[in-house]
């Protein structure tokens, strides 16, 4: 990927994450971007998701830890925003 666009997609992702959780860092982001890119992942291929699921259980709950905490941080976003 080009250097360019590498930057203006970072600079997506951050703004992304701070609209999501009212605040961004470099750790959230990368916890975002996991977050997106497996919502996308068990939407639009119900069946991967499930085999890797299955092939990995703790790394199921670790992803069902990190879908909590991002919904957890977005619900004191929008309450604080309120």
């Amino acid at each position: 990927m080009d250097a360019k666009l590498q930057q203006q997609l970072d600079g997506l992702i951050t703004k992304y994450t701070e609209l999501l959780l009212g605040q961004e860092n470099e750790e959230l982001k990368e916890k975002v971007k996991i977050w997106a890119l497996y919502s996308h992942i068990s939407k639009s291929m119900p069946p991967l998701a499930k085999h890797w699921n299955e092939q990995y259980p703790d790394a199921k709950e670790a992803m069902k830890e990190l879908v909590s905490e991002i919904q957890a941080l977005n619900k004191k976003n929008r309450e604080k925003n309120e």
